[in-house]
């Protein structure tokens, strides 16, 4: 191993990349380092990547170092793992805008945990609706491409959804909240008034047992009561971080869900409430 007593940073990362070799004092925190951002400049300059294609660029790395890896860059918010990989939030943020990519980047575990139980539920050519949240732009790659109808008024939702071949996408129009990236309309009801879904799976900003289920907006929230009053069935989506939060507009309250779809830090006193009220709770 070659020895240096000054080594210029241009040149380590010369012969890390020639020969996968560390040169500094460091060792393998140096490699370390120098993987994580290849990793990361490899998912900006790919859009996303799963485990395979990486291990196939680090075959000399084990698939739980690779793991390990891209739990790190999540937390440093430069990338956000998805179901057998990650993608870049640069990519992200091209559909979405910044504000939207820094939601999708927090409280990952939680929401790739609500998907993937709320996916399992959904059964094929169902016609269904999905609010803007980052939760269902989780949903929405969780969701296998089986045929089915979803109305969204998400426009990075929207984005995802049609990335599947056999999904039928609509988009609700209306004005844009920026702050999610979804559309609302002052006047849903008209908006409405020939569409049919089965079900809606919604979430919720925040949640407290005496103000429900709240927004930001109040036009957001006349929206989705129409939303709810056109549904059979209303599944919420709501991770642990939201309980104990008011927002200023309650779109809902307990009793008018059907299903309570959450992660595993939900507390158990709350989970209760909605148990006592015969809400299935996954």
């Amino acid at each position: 191993m070659l020895q240096f007593n000054i080594v210029e940073p241009l040149l380590i990362k010369t012969i890390y990349a020639r020969t996968g070799k560390c040169v500094c004092e460091k060792g393998e925190l140096c490699m370390k380092r120098e993987r994580i951002d290849q990793i990361a400049d490899l998912l900006d300059k790919r859009g996303k990547l799963s485990l395979e294609q990486l291990e196939e660029h680090f075959p000399d790395v084990s698939q739980m170092t690779l793991r390990r890896d891209l739990v790190l860059l999540e937390q440093q918010q430069r990338i956000i793992r998805i179901r057998g990989g990650a993608m870049s939030v640069k990519e992200v943020q091209k559909v979405s805008g910044e504000a939207y990519a820094k939601k999708t980047a927090i409280h990952t575990d939680e929401k790739i945990q609500i998907s993937r139980k709320a996916a399992s539920l959904i059964e094929e050519n169902s016609c269904l609706f999905m609010d803007g949240g980052t939760t269902s732009m989780y949903l929405a790659k969780e969701l296998p491409d089986f045929n089915l109808h979803v109305f969204t008024n998400g426009l990075a939702v929207a984005v995802e959804l049609a990335k599947k071949k056999n999904f039928d996408v609509t988009m609700c129009g209306g004005q844009v909240l920026k702050d999610n990236l979804s559309t609302a309309t002052a006047v849903s009801r008209i908006c409405f008034e020939n569409t049919n879904f089965e079900l809606a799976v919604i979430s919720a900003s925040a949640f407290t047992p005496e103000s429900g289920f709240s927004c930001g907006s109040q036009i957001e929230a006349d929206f989705l009561q129409e939303v709810q009053r056109r549904a059979k069935a209303v599944y919420m989506m709501l991770d642990s971080s939201k309980i104990g939060k008011i927002m200023p507009h309650t779109f809902a309250h307990m009793d008018d869900i059907d299903v309570l779809i959450t992660d595993a830090n939900f507390p158990d006193d709350i989970k209760k409430l909605f148990v006592d009220k015969n809400i299935v709770v996954m």
